[in-house]
């Protein structure tokens, strides 16, 4: 799903590195969550909705797709492990609290 997280990160002067230490997940959630790779837990979508003391909806679109996210290869699709507790390939869970899920559909 769509979300506007880089803009509102880009808003504040913050890295990808700074969101993700005030959310309590890796830098690569944070990437992941941008890229429209995944889409975030629920406990994760409160979290950001309140940091940016916006509602969930105002940050993410349920009704528009992310445009696929091409992995190194050119190759587009849903990547792999980008390691430390960032998002668990195969499984489709991680984060460091299992904060992310699978795209439906994608």
């Amino acid at each position: 799903m769509r979300n506007n997280l880089r803009e509102l990160r880009a808003e504040r002067a913050w890295s990808q590195a700074d969101l993700a230490d005030r959310l309590d997940v890796s830098r690569q959630t944070v990437n992941a969550l941008e890229t429209g790779k995944y889409d975030p837990s629920l406990p994760l979508a409160f979290k950001i909705a309140q940091l940016f003391q916006q509602t969930i909806e105002d940050i993410f679109d349920p009704n528009e797709r992310s445009r696929p996210v091409a992995d190194s290869s050119g190759v587009a699709g849903r990547g792999g492990n980008p390691g430390r507790g960032g998002f668990a390939g195969r499984s489709g869970f991680a984060g460091r609290s299992g904060a992310l899920r699978r795209r439906s559909g994608a």
